[in-house]
């Protein structure tokens, strides 16, 4: 019924738009676009020198719509150093690993507070649209500035998620965007977002989204023996890998003063999904179905006193519920319902000691109840303390150390043991020239997870006896960029990391039948090396033509050391490529634009050793799109899209056993007032 009503909201949105005709475009100022700037949002601009230590990934703006991704989870794809678990389809979990040391070990912040999620300890990207969302960034070790919460200095790595935030033209105080895409697997995908100002400071936002798909596509499915041998060569339909998901978000935005301001959010996301199962032995067909309810209302208060004294409060209430059903006759049949409550609490303080250099002091409190199926509660308590100093406007430094302690209580079932950690982080950049934009950059920073509920009681995937994982990073970075204001040549960024982690005793996530159901289980230590190198430029010609592109390699070894005696020892642990990468390119003229992505994931190996048998092809995707723009009656922009992804339709898994569409097509209107 929700669904429906949003459908019908969507289209009466759009009917209550004025029908008009077309009107001739005015001719802009040379290097502007003809439509107005509060519709077409500017391409992302590369600064130097940079306030951050370690300089962070990015997508906003533009870069987000030309990307062709329908989710969050398809853009992260183009960042360098990160490995997404896709197992097909709209509706197919997807989840993210950066350099190698575990989905677990990132942390993903919406709206700068951080998500978490009743299965498996893991954040579903799949289920967060890129409608609502203006940039995603990608921090390794941690964000470089030493004002945020305690929670935020604990992950190996973090991913930001920031919501637009309300603009409107000069005079108004309304705005509204009416989005529909539609394509293949029966994709239909309304949204409908509304912005409106009370007052100089006050602004109210809520965005609404139904996402509808049979997920049936053809694929290939072809294996061979060890011995090379043809042992199966077959075209099937996916199946159960249907979706139907409501998203609905409300906000609102009081800045108050120049530096005060609160904000308040809340979210509910709703879907039924089938759960795409492994084909092995020629079944096509699982009966697995997932039901997720996720809601949460966060507030955050921010300002600061005296000139020098800024202070920033955080809180937030969480309910999961998660309802999995097995109905499959050649695997345990199971109907169970996970109930997650979360309530959480931050207070963060920063204090200008000197112009140069400022300290913070950042405590976390955070409570995690899971109901039903078990009965457990843990109790979180992070204490941060942090201090930043730019010396001779040349050197930059930050350091951390981090205090993480846990307790339990559980009923019913054995109680993991009481845990306490302190984890130190330090972070240099160096720029020898003021007016050239070189930087080196290095840091080396601890990081401690402990195991989630479902890696220590779910059943036939649970394992109490698990120890926390500690991750060691060290990180050598060069960067120089570039920028012009006239000429061509106008924006050119390069940066090259090599880095060097060691994680003990990784928990690592086994498949078990079901992808629902896993096997947990400690690795003694990993080692891990790479290199990650990224680049990208901008080309402006005469005429309002201009070029835009982004160069993106990872090349990385992830062994198991743990035990010479294995005969995996020294292997390649599973799932992680040797080599990767991704570029963009877009080709702009005036309001339209040209875009091409392409993805490319090295060779792989699916289990512990490395060994024929377990060998996973490389696989690469090729996706365009062609986009425009046109300004109606001047209050008025639509916008069209054309999407073809997997162009040259290759068979690939991302997961083995799980395969992804061939070629598939997207369109997508937006109306904006």
């Amino acid at each position: 019924m929700v669904d429906r009503i949003l459908v019908v909201v969507f289209f009466l949105a759009c009917g209550l738009l004025p029908a008009v005709r077309l009107s001739a475009q005015e001719q802009a100022p040379r290097g502007e676009d003809s439509v107005s700037r509060h519709y077409y949002l500017d391409e992302v601009v590369i600064s130097a020198p940079s306030k951050e230590i370690i300089r962070p990934q990015k997508l906003d703006g533009k870069v987000l719509e030309r990307l062709n991704s329908l989710s969050v989870a398809d853009a992260i794809r183009f960042f360098s150093g990160v490995q997404i678990k896709d197992y097909g389809g709209v509706g197919g979990i997807k989840t993210v690993n950066i350099r190698s040391m575990g989905t677990n070990q990132m942390g993903v912040y919406y709206n700068g507070i951080q998500l978490g999620n009743a299965q498996n300890g893991q954040i579903d990207l799949g289920k967060f649209s890129l409608e609502n969302i203006d940039e995603i960034a990608l921090y390794n070790g941690q964000k470089s500035d030493i004002f945020q919460s305690a929670r935020e200095f604990g992950s190996s790595g973090s991913i930001y998620l920031n919501n637009r935030r309300p603009g409107f033209e000069e005079g108004r105080n309304f705005h509204l965007r009416a989005a529909m895409k539609t394509g293949s697997f029966a994709l239909v995908n309304p949204s409908l977002l509304m912005e409106y100002k009370v007052g100089e400071k006050f602004n109210v936002s809520m965005n609404a989204e139904v996402l509808n798909s049979d997920g049936k596509y053809k694929f290939r499915y072809r294996r061979r023996t060890p011995s090379g041998d043809l042992a199966y060569d077959t075209t099937a339909v996916r199946q159960n890998g249907d979706i139907n998901a409501v998203r609905v978000e409300a906000g609102l935005q009081h800045y108050y003063s120049n530096t005060g301001c609160w904000k308040f959010q809340a979210y509910h996301y709703n879907s039924e999904r089938g759960v795409p199962g492994a084909i092995v032995n020629n079944v096509w067909r699982r009966g697995e179905r997932l039901w997720d309810r996720n809601s949460f209302v966060q507030a955050s208060f921010q300002d600061e006193f005296f000139d020098r004294w800024q202070l920033r409060l955080n809180a937030k209430y969480a309910y999961d519920y998660t309802h999995y059903v097995n109905n499959d006759d050649k695997l345990v049949r199971s109907d169970n319902v996970y109930v997650q409550r979360e309530a959480y609490a931050s207070l963060a303080n920063k204090l200008e000691v000197f112009r140069w250099w400022d300290v913070s002091l950042a405590y976390d409190f955070q409570w995690n109840g899971m109901e039903e199926y078990m009965d457990v509660s843990r109790f979180s308590h992070y204490l941060a303390a942090a201090t930043a100093m730019n010396l001779f406007d040349h050197v930059k430094i930050q350091a951390s150390v981090l205090g993480t302690f846990v307790n339990e209580e559980a009923s019913r079932r054995h109680k993991a043991p009481d845990k306490r950690k302190v984890t130190p982080g330090l972070f240099l950049s160096y720029q020898p020239f003021r007016r050239i934009g070189l930087v080196v950059s290095a840091f080396y920073k601890q990081a401690y997870r402990y195991p989630t509920f479902n890696d220590l009681y779910y059943t036939d995937m649970g394992n109490a006896s698990l120890e926390p994982e500690l991750a060691i990073q060290h990180d050598v970075g060069v960067g120089y960029s570039l920028e012009r204001k006239k000429g061509v040549f106008r924006q050119f960024e390069i940066k090259a990391d090599y880095y060097y982690n060691r994680v003990k005793d990784k928990i690592v996530a086994y498949p078990k039948g079901q992808q629902f159901r896993w096997t947990m289980l400690n690795l003694g230590m990993v080692k891990i090396n790479g290199v990650d190198v990224s680049s990208r430029f901008m080309l402006q010609f005469p005429h309002q033509w201009s070029l835009t592109g982004t160069l993106q390699y990872t090349y990385q070894t992830a062994v198991d050391v743990t035990d010479p005696a294995d005969t995996y020892y020294g292997d390649q642990i599973p799932y992680i490529p040797w080599h990767s990468g991704s570029v963009t390119g877009m080709l702009a003229w005036r309001n339209y634009a040209l875009n091409y992505g392409f993805i490319y994931v090295g060779k792989r190996y699916n289990q512990q050793e490395n060994i024929v048998y377990n060998y996973t092809q490389p696989w690469y995707t090729h996706d365009l799109s062609l986009s425009g723009a046109w300004k109606i009656r001047k209050k008025v922009l639509l916008k069209a899209t054309l999407e073809v992804n997997n162009l040259l339709s290759q068979d690939y898994d991302v997961i083995l056993n799980y395969p992804m569409p061939g070629r598939n097509y997207r369109i997508s209107l937006v109306v904006e007032y």
